[in-house]
Formats: C-alpha cells, structure tokens, sequence
C-alpha cells in the first residue's frame, strides 16, 4: 500500500518505525552539521567545469525511485532541484539499506561527481551518502506529469497557515519572497546613496499617530499604563528632523486594528522617509524613480495585475484631487457644505455613516469613484486640508489645500506623502480640530500628541515626507492581488479545535 492510500496516522507510524530502525543501525538521523560545497542550480549552469568532477549538496527528497540495485532520487535546496544516482555497488549494502528507509520530505546530504544520464539529466552520481534529518509528517502529495503539476497544495487557507508546506510545494510561492527581499533591498540601497540614515523608532508608543486608524491597545506592566502599537512612525521621525538628521527612513511593522480584505492586513511593513529641505514636489521626482529601480531589480517594466497591463517604464501622471472629483461627479467641490457633499453622495448611491464629516465624504467619493479608475501610475495631488491634518498649507493660497499626494496605480494606493506641516501653532490647531472629531465619535482621528507639538515648538525646517506600503509594492512587482500572497505568516482566524 503506498502512502497516498494510508491514513495519516498510519504514515506517521511507519516513518517512525524507519527512524527507529536507523537507530538501532547506529546512524544519527538527525546531525549536527553538513557542508554543501554546491547548489543545484549552480551545478547545472557550470556543468562543463563540473562534468566528472567532486560536489557535495544538500536539500529535502522529492522525488524517489527506488530499485533493487541502484536508485534516482531528485533533491530540492534554495535554488532548485538536482537528481542524484545512488548504486549499491558504489556505497556498500549497509548504506544502500540506509537509504531505501528514506521517504519523500526527508533532508540528505550527496558527495559524488558530476554526470549526465542516457536521458540528458544533470546528475550527481553518489559516493558518500548522509542522512540530515528524518521527516515524520508526510508532505502533500504533488504530482507531475509531462511538465505538468497535479493536486499541489493549492488551497490558499491552508497554504497561509502552513506556509512551510506552502513553500516546499509551490516554487512560485519561494520565488515571490525572494523577490520581496529583493524590492526591499533595491528600496535600502536607493535610499543610502542618497544619504539617507535608517533608523528604528518605537513600536510601543503612549500615543498612537501619524495616521487616521484604529489602534491596538496593550498594558505595559512595568509602567502601568495603556500603550499603543503604532499606526505610522511619523511623529518619531519628524522629531529626529527637528533633532538635525536631516534625512532618515525606517522599514517597519504597523498595525491597524481594522478590516481585513485583499489588500490591508492588520500588521504590515511599511517604508517611511523624511527629508529636510524638500517638498513634496522632491519626493514625487523621488518615489517614481525609487519605484521603477524596484521594478529593475525583478526585471519588471510592465506588469499584468489582475488583468490590468501596467506601465512602469513611463512617467507618472499628476492629477489635482479636486479636479479628479469633478471629473467623476460634474461637481465641483472644492468650496461645497457636508450637505452638498452627502448629496453628491447620494447621487452616486455611495453610502456614508450619518455622522460622516466632511472629510470622510470627501475621502468616500475618491475611494469610490475615482482611484478604482486610474490603472497607470498616477500622482494624486493637493488634497483638501480636512483630511490631511499633517500636511502644509498650499503654497498656492487657497485654504482649502494642502501640499499631499498619493500615488495610485491599479486602482490602489501605493504611497502617501506631504509637504510637512511645521508650522506649530497650526499644527495644533489640527490636531485639536482631530481631538473633537475623536469626541463625536470618529474612532480613527489623532488625539492630540503633546510632546510632538512641544518638538515643532523648537523648530522644525522645511520638510517633505512619504509613507510607501512595502507589502502593496510587493504585490505590483510579483504579480498577486492578495496581500496575504506576500505576507509569510498572515493573521488568520483561529480554527475550530
């Protein structure tokens, strides 16, 4: 009976009567210590340096065949996969026996040379042969046939919650987070050749801000009050601007303790930068070109996401906020009441809460109308000072506007950024008109953070910043519309015991 046809139980029992039994050979199925001196795909692309000559590689068996005298297995390492050829004559009786105890999933180490079979396969025709590690738990049963894969380990629930399996399975899957590395990297290196400063701010905060979002709550024991974890590093990093470094970035965790849909998860990374000097004029020059060296770095130019053929190689649209709204609802907005507003509202059958203020409206008619429509990259620009409490005033005059943009593409936003607020006498009139929405009942508005007012008392200069979500990024240049996809350990419901 071959395992596919057993109980789980029963596999697992019959694995660990063959761990026993290497055991009481005297062999170690679980050592200390290997060194690989190749990996697969390396041997393959060297295989004329390397025909005939010594390697010795590492990896999980996925694939075995075993015969009387001799047998082929195919072994899996970070890179790819490799088969080998194991012969009793070459390793001896007693380690031949060793090795027909092993099964699919376990991990073993090969030293042979390198060859190829009748069938052209690169190979490595083994000598010495080791045992890393014993696998008890079968792994999900894939099959291939003509190039083709059968019955992966495709359901997503269960690929997310057990993302180990997920990763051994589905190779696709192990080359998405390669990627992700990769971005972040390229994000890194942007970001220190022009003299930026990564720093780390905290995750624990007194006061949650920077951000309009409901927070998670905890209790610090030791001090023995509530803490926040954060929603947004700002307020840290604008007060190291006001501190003298005059341009950091942190790659971080934020957590928002808010719905769950394909792209927000509660916890999530985020890039946040802050450069004195500039404006938000600076920064759009800068993320489009900090974007398409992200693009690079996974050879992506032009990406099809979810059906939507995106253009990274050409430059990004700008599109005045106000003038996006018109264009979707024939009205002009710029100077309406919440009542004129809520009927636009109403007319385009968008529901809002009945205590929905302006901003929220505002925000409701271009989540709902306009960004779903803009598919290339574009940057959204001058918002209305209602919802940008961090933002600066429009240089142009009008009261309404401040100095922020988001760029969206595909329908969704990729990174926010403002032409900072530093003026503290302002500022605090914000973040108190935030504080009263707080008391009517709007659960994501700032309170009001003190000792950052006290900060941009000292003396803050011109400055832009920009928060960019790493996971959305990911999913661009990887090609996957669901932010779990990019995530390795996303939260998940717990499950029925």
């Amino acid at each position: 009976m071959t395992e596919e046809h057993k109980s789980l139980q029963q596999i697992i029992d019959f694995r660990i009567e063959k761990l026993q039994k290497l055991r009481e050979a005297g062999i170690n199925p679980y050592p200390y210590h290997y060194e690989p001196t190749h990996k697969s795909e390396s041997i393959k692309g060297d295989y004329p340096n390397l025909e005939g000559k010594i390697v010795r590689v590492a990896g999980r068996i996925m694939a075995l065949r075993k015969m009387g005298k001799a047998s082929f297995a195919q072994i899996m390492d970070s890179e790819g996969k490799i088969q080998f050829f194991i012969r009793k004559d070459d390793v001896g009786e007693e380690t031949y026996n060793h090795f027909k105890l092993l099964d699919i999933g376990d991990y073993v180490g090969v030293e042979g040379y390198v060859f190829t079979t009748k069938t052209g396969e690169i190979s490595v025709h083994t000598d010495v042969f080791t045992i890393l590690a014993k696998s008890i738990r079968p792994l999900p049963i894939v099959k291939e046939k003509d190039g083709k894969t059968f019955d992966a380990f495709a359901d997503k629930e269960q690929r997310y919650r057990n993302r180990h399996l997920d990763l051994v399975v589905n190779p696709e899957v192990r080359e998405t987070f390669v990627n992700r590395a990769k971005i972040i990297k390229s994000i890194r290196n942007y970001l220190d050749g022009r003299g930026f400063l990564e720093v780390e701010t905290p995750v624990l905060q007194p006061l949650y801000g920077g951000a309009n979002a409901r927070p998670f709550t905890t209790h610090y024991h030791a001090l023995g009050q509530t803490f926040y974890l954060r929603i947004a590093d700002e307020l840290y990093l604008k007060r190291l601007i006001i501190g003298g470094m005059d341009r950091v970035y942190e790659i971080s965790k934020d957590f928002r303790n808010e719905g769950m849909d394909r792209n927000h998860n509660p916890e999530f990374t985020m890039l946040e930068f802050y450069w004195a000097y500039s404006d938000y004029e600076d920064n759009m020059e800068l993320v489009e070109k900090m974007f398409r060296q992200a693009a690079e770095s996974v050879n992506v130019q032009k990406t099809n996401w979810g059906g939507m053929e995106i253009d990274l190689s050409q430059p990004f649209q700008k599109r005045p906020f106000f003038e996006l709204l018109k264009d979707a609802t024939t009205h002009d907005l710029g100077n309406a009441s919440e009542d004129e507003i809520r009927s636009v509202c109403a007319e385009h059958e968008i529901e809002v809460e009945n205590n929905a203020n302006y901003g929220q409206m505002l925000d409701e008619l271009m989540s709902k109308l306009v960004e779903p429509k803009l598919i290339q990259p574009t940057f959204i620009i001058d918002y209305p000072k209602a919802i940008s409490p961090l933002a600066k005033a429009h240089r142009n005059g009008d009261p309404q506007l401040v100095e922020r943009f988001e760029l969206v593409i595909g329908g969704a936003e990729f990174a926010n950024a403002f032409t900072e607020l530093n003026d503290p006498i302002d500022q605090r009139q914000r973040l108190e008109a935030q504080a009263a929405l707080k008391e009517r009942g709007d659960e994501e508005a700032q309170p009001v953070d003190e000792n950052f007012i006290q900060a941009v008392e000292c003396g803050m200069p011109p400055t832009g910043g920009v928060g960019i979500g790493i996971d959305r990024l990911t999913m661009l240049l990887t090609g996957n519309r669901w932010i779990k996809d990019v995530i390795l350990f996303p939260a998940m419901r717990s499950e029925d015991p």
